[in-house]
């Protein structure tokens, strides 16, 4: 997988430096390149390694590892320096800082206070060559203007395109507590569900998160909603940060399926999203549906622009709103058009097996690829069946003559 953070660790405490190791074990986007229990020899270690992040752990000998990340800042300015200790002295965070230390962290080490501080070197532009690609993790929420527009279909074969990249690493997330029915997309009965996890969220690692998931043939993931419907289940908005902050440390993309009540779960997580996909019929009640919570949404700082709307079953009956009726509706642009295929997303559905599998070279598959593709910033243009590029559509390239 290409976007790996490679990291080194000092510590010459052996149970310390286990324990650390073991905090990073089942963490994907995280790799072990070196681990050294000498501060005399680190040095040595990171310039053969290259590591994209130096891990120093100052309990043994402070002097010792102040004046070590003195030094590897020098001989190796592209690595980030992330500092460890169990005192936490003014004058030694103050020190270790102007020595070049961009991290200090306490020890023991927590989880979210690694992943905050991996997720604050990422955007400093220091991981991976300043490019800011190392760690990241791409969010993306679906979300629906109405009952039975398609969210599900819609995330769940979105995740299964992602997972065809082998470089890609997705999970589908099912937050519809009450109605949530993306297993059964996939035909998958899992052992854990979203309330298994965050019920254990304190005593969750990398490693445990990755179990409680189950994958599915084609590569990608599933959290699926709880299997009993109850008015007790339990996950605040706390929880299911903390979930999806450790989930992003472990897959390069999240695909998460929100409820129609747009709840405090459901707000929160579209707040942690990267892209909001809005699904959308043409319909009046959908479009009407649309302004409403674009309405919403604007009172919460950046949800608009990250909203993107999806018109889905497009051509699905010459009753429907034109397209230009619809964007003088909504009033915003409309980011992605998927065709009507009635027929084969009904038998994908009851066969629990996603487009790719079920019809690979479906219209209705390749737009799904394609907005994949276009979500992950890269050409959404396709490879034909004898191998030629297809000519270049416009946005509206899936609207039908009758929709104009």
């Amino acid at each position: 997988m290409n976007n790996v953070v490679r990291l080194a660790i000092v510590d010459p405490n052996d149970s310390s430096r286990t324990t650390i190791k073991n905090l990073l074990m089942g963490m994907d986007m995280v790799w072990l390149e070196a681990e050294c229990s000498r501060y005399d020899f680190f040095a040595d270690v990171i310039s053969q390694t290259q590591p994209d992040i130096a891990l120093i752990n100052l309990d043994d000998d402070e002097e010792k590892g102040l004046a070590l990340i003195s030094r590897v800042t020098q001989d190796l300015p592209g690595c980030s320096v992330l500092v460890v200790s169990s005192s936490t002295e003014g004058s030694l965070i103050l020190h270790a800082m102007r020595n070049g230390a961009k991290e200090f962290l306490s020890y023991p080490l927590k989880w979210e206070d690694f992943l905050a501080a991996l997720d604050r070197i990422q955007n400093a532009g220091r991981g991976r060559g300043g490019d800011g690609s190392a760690l990241s993790c791409q969010v993306v929420a679906v979300g629906g203007a109405g009952g039975g527009v398609g969210c599900t279909s819609l995330a769940v074969n979105l995740g299964c395109s992602l997972a065809k990249e082998e470089r890609n690493s997705v999970a589908i997330v099912d937050i519809d507590f009450a109605l949530g029915d993306a297993d059964v997309w996939l035909d998958i009965i899992p052992d854990y569900t979203i309330h298994d996890v965050t019920e254990n969220i304190t005593r969750l690692d990398y490693s445990l998160l990755k179990r409680s998931l189950t994958q599915h043939d084609c590569g990608v993931y599933l959290l699926p909603r709880p299997v009993q419907i109850t008015n007790d289940t339990t996950v605040d908005t706390d929880q299911l940060k903390r979930m999806i902050a450790l989930l992003k440390a472990t897959f390069t993309h999240l695909v998460i399926d929100v409820s129609k009540t747009y709840s405090p779960l459901d707000m929160a997580t579209l707040e942690l999203a990267d892209s909001v996909l809005m699904v959308t019929q043409l319909d009046l009640p959908c479009l009407r549906n649309v302004v409403r919570l674009m309405q919403y949404f604007d009172n919460i700082d950046g949800l608009v622009d990250k909203t993107k709307v999806v018109v889905n079953r497009l051509g699905l009956e010459e009753e429907q709103i034109s397209l230009n009726k619809a964007l003088e509706t909504i009033g915003r642009e409309i980011f992605w058009q998927i065709p009507n295929d009635y027929a084969t997303m009904v038998e994908a559905r009851n066969n629990g097996i996603p487009l790719q599998m079920q019809a690979p070279r479906a219209k209705l598959t390749k737009c799904v690829d394609q907005l994949a593709a276009a979500l992950d910033g890269k050409n959404a243009a396709e490879t034909t069946d004898d191998g030629k590029k297809p000519r270049r559509t416009s946005l509206f390239g899936f609207l039908s003559s009758g929709s104009k």
